[in-house]
């Protein structure tokens, strides 16, 4: 009964969004893009303590790549030793 009721209330702020007879089910594409800029914006822009989303993807970035070379160094280190 309760899961009906939401249902309801979700499907009226739905059919009471503009656009529906032009755009159909496309005409809350405008909302979703910005709250995905939003979403976007804070995770550049707030942190918390010292880091933030992307310091914390740089430095993953950087260690990935860093394992990659040394792995490249010691496969071509053991292939000369082989040599």
């Amino acid at each position: 009964m309760r899961k009906a009721r939401h249902r309801g209330i979700i499907a009226s702020i739905f059919d009471k969004w503009p656009g529906k007879r032009i755009f159909g089910p496309y005409r809350l594409m405008p909302l979703f893009f910005f709250l995905g800029a939003a979403l976007e914006f804070s995770m550049i822009n707030w942190t918390v303590g010292e880091t933030n989303f992307y310091r914390v993807y740089k430095i993953n970035q950087v260690e990935k790549e860093a394992r990659s070379i040394i792995e490249k160094e010691k496969f071509v280190q053991v292939n000369l030793n082989k040599v």
